[in-house]
């Protein structure tokens, strides 16, 4: 998402029924700055300069309102850290190198829908599957970064 001044962050946060705060306008205004799918300490490395003092407690504090008001999503991919992206609202998918960890979005499964309704739920009510496809990036691929490692 492209840098927005603090007017129009500030009226994302109100529209999403949160409260308008220097703590969540640095950390929404440093996640829209960010590209990809940025662990907690990325975000408060980028963060931090807009806020001095916002704590780690603080920053996983807003980033979990965040999540619960559906401004970012919360993605954890297997063997790493929580991840975070500003793209909500549809059903999107990622890609991830199991050399580098590069993490990318894939827009929906096309053609047969892979198991995303559980044989059984159990009484549960499923609202989510999470698709996740794994694999090597081209640069970990090539030959020359083979090479340097």
């Amino acid at each position: 998402m492209p840098p927005q001044d603090a007017t129009a962050i500030a009226g994302r946060l109100q529209q999403a029924a949160l409260r308008v705060t220097g703590p969540r306008l640095a950390v929404l205004s440093a996640l829209d700055g960010l590209t990809g799918h940025p662990d907690v300490e990325t975000i408060g490395a980028a963060a931090r300069p807009r806020l001095r003092g916002l704590s780690t407690q603080g920053l996983y504090d807003i980033l979990r309102a965040f999540t619960a008001a559906g401004l970012v999503r919360r993605i954890e991919i297997a063997g790493g850290p929580a991840r975070y992206e500003t793209r909500v609202g549809d059903n999107h998918h990622h890609l991830v190198c199991r050399a580098c960890g590069d993490t990318r979005d894939v827009d929906c499964v096309v053609g047969s829908a892979a198991c995303l309704q559980p044989s059984d739920a159990a009484g549960f009510a499923v609202d989510e599957a999470e698709v996740t496809f794994w694999g090597v990036c081209p640069a970990c691929a090539s030959p020359d970064q083979k090479a340097i490692a």
